[in-house]
């Protein structure tokens, strides 16, 4: 069984709908595939129905944009009920917080002589719960400017660089606390890929995990084979569910196709196992999957 827990559709910054990533799926030669898109859970439904049509396994998820001790933290929620109202109020805040900052965003690039436009950057978007970075980066893309997504983000989008705007991420611990009382179970992606630090250490893990923490991605494209042995021992000593995956955004991302990194079936089973323990524990109504 081949499954892959972390993907991108157009419903946040991949270019494939979310049928069409399910179908790619299912052509990678995989038998489960999870959505998670940015902040949204608006293409469940055309997965799931995706997924029914090639006999695939979707497991319904979503990434959230969070903070932690001042750090940018991509927290995956899994097999969680989204209509709980604290994490909605969340999520419509991170949301607006990526929309927000697009004609900030526009104006700066537009001083150093890029004729770049909002409605540039909104005709990427169109299919989007939120406008952001990825779509900025897609306009530029259209106009010419840049070659590609990373290039983009590299000269002009990525924190220093003159296209660059913070916005809102929610806190944390919080969103660990709300995704377990919407039934759900998290799971820290990338842990130690972006930034090149070890952050949150395993100290810091460790609390997390007393706040209901149920696991770290580890094999992932942006961890080396050190990062992936030290992660793993860390979910190792503190019990935590071990995930792969390729952070698969389409065309929008490259060197993550679908598949370059699995997660253990036996993994996959101890995270329904605890979302079933999760969705008890909460009450809530929250999606159920069956393996093949």
């Amino acid at each position: 069984m081949r499954i892959d827990l972390h993907t991108h559709s157009r419903v946040s910054d991949g270019t494939d709908s979310p049928a069409e990533l399910v179908a790619a799926a299912a052509a990678s030669g995989l038998d489960v595939v999870a959505i998670t898109d940015h902040d949204s859970t608006a293409g469940w439904p055309e997965a799931l129905a995706a997924g029914a049509e090639h006999g695939v396994t979707v497991v319904p998820g979503i990434e959230i944009s969070t903070e932690y001790a001042g750090h940018s933290v991509h927290l995956l929620g899994y097999l969680l009920d989204p209509t709980l109202p604290e994490l909605v109020t969340q999520l419509d805040h991170v949301l607006a917080g990526r929309s927000a900052r697009v004609p900030t965003m526009v104006s700066q690039l537009q001083e150093i002589g890029i004729p770049i436009t909002e409605d540039d950057v909104y005709q990427q978007s169109a299919e989007a719960a939120a406008t952001g970075r990825p779509h900025v980066a897609d306009a530029l893309v259209a106009l010419g400017v840049v070659g590609h997504r990373n290039e983009a983000f590299d000269r002009y989008l990525s924190w220093g660089r003159q296209g660059f705007v913070d916005r809102y991420n929610a806190p944390l611990e919080e969103v660990i606390r709300l995704v377990a009382e919407a039934g759900g179970v998290t799971v820290i992606a990338h842990p130690w890929g972006r930034s090149g630090r070890h952050e949150p250490s395993e100290e810091h893990i460790a609390g997390l995990v007393a706040l209901g923490l149920g696991g770290l991605e580890v094999d992932h494209q942006d961890h080396p084979p050190s990062t992936r042995d030290a992660l793993r021992a860390i979910a190792r000593n503190l019990d935590l569910i071990v995930t792969g995956s390729s952070d698969y955004h389409g065309t929008g991302k490259t060197g993550h196709p679908l598949g370059v990194n699995t997660t253990d079936p036996a993994e996959l089973r101890r995270l329904l196992d605890r979302a079933a323990a999760a969705s008890a524990a909460a009450g809530r109504p929250t999606p159920q999957v069956v393996l093949p």
